[in-house]
């Protein structure tokens, strides 16, 4: 009977301590799990703050561009950059708040950064190149430029190609990293150009005379500029001929209509008025060595 008793109490004791040992776990861990709550709570609201602020100075900087007229494509394309790297920042502020280590993440981020860039070394100095035209904009869109050994007017400015269409309805892609470091041409850059012609006449013709036709075919022309003044001056004697240089300024978009029509129309005028534009030609002379015999 007393056997019986004691074992009771041994139970008994023992289901005391199981008891409080329980009691102390879920008061140990509930104590944990309710800090963790409030903390998580606050990073939420910490969060909620932060990607507010981040969104506010993406707007301002966006509003900013706005005012210093930066090219659409260039402001896009920033404003996704901050944007994605002030959100980053927002979500390692929040992963510290509830307790995440954030020090091996940000190194391996910046380690598959490094990865990343080496791997793609060519690609980042397109890309570099193309935030470097974007932003400086040594050309435009419809401009028509020559860069590269080739020639077109730009159809559109990619983050890491150029794109040009040539006048037989071509399309060229430039690296943007060849274009921003090597030289470039842009004829649409000015709103007027300088239209150069060698107009050439015989030795036996009158200078005179050229040059009254010459300016007779230019006056014909609505489309030349009277500022800058136009220029017909003999600017060389060559081999075969005397050559007389023209230069007359019109507006950019009018260069190859006056270019072409120009030649055209003073070949007619010569013609009409027995001006001769001559040819190279040579004059072989033949001596006759008489024979021995």
């Amino acid at each position: 009977m007393q056997k019986q008793d004691g074992a009771n109490v041994a139970e008994k004791a023992a289901e005391k301590v199981d008891v409080s040992k329980l009691t102390g776990f879920i008061d140990k861990y509930s104590e944990m799990l309710i800090d963790f709550a409030i903390s998580f709570v606050i990073a939420l609201i910490v969060l909620r703050i932060t990607l507010w602020v981040a969104n506010a100075i993406v707007r301002f900087l966006g509003r900013a561009m706005e005012r210093r007229n930066v090219e659409v494509t260039l402001k896009k394309f920033l404003l996704d950059i901050i944007s994605a790297i002030l959100k980053l920042i927002c979500v390692i502020i929040f992963a510290s708040m509830i307790g995440i280590e954030t020090t091996s993440l940000i190194a391996l981020l910046g380690a598959a950064g490094l990865a990343v860039g080496l791997a793609l070394q060519g690609s980042l100095a397109n890309f570099a190149g193309g935030i470097l035209i974007l932003f400086y904009r040594p050309f435009r869109a419809g401009d028509y430029i020559e860069a590269q050994g080739q020639s077109g007017t730009v159809e559109e400015i990619q983050i890491f190609n150029t794109v040009l269409k040539t006048p037989d309805n071509k399309r060229i892609f430039i690296p943007n990293g060849l274009l921003s470091n090597g030289s470039l041409v842009n004829y649409s850059a000015k709103d007027t150009r300088r239209v150069d012609f060698v107009v050439g006449i015989s030795y036996d013709d009158s200078i005179a005379k050229a040059k009254q036709v010459i300016n007779d075919v230019l006056d014909k022309d609505q489309r030349l500029l009277s500022d800058p003044a136009r220029t017909v001056v003999v600017g060389r004697h060559g081999a075969s001929s005397v050559d007389i240089f023209v230069r007359v300024w019109v507006k950019s978009e009018d260069y190859w209509d006056v270019h072409f029509e120009f030649l055209e129309n003073i070949k007619l005028a010569f013609d009409d008025n027995d001006l001769s534009i001559p040819y190279p030609q040579q004059d072989v002379h033949i001596h006759q060595v008489a024979s021995s015999d």
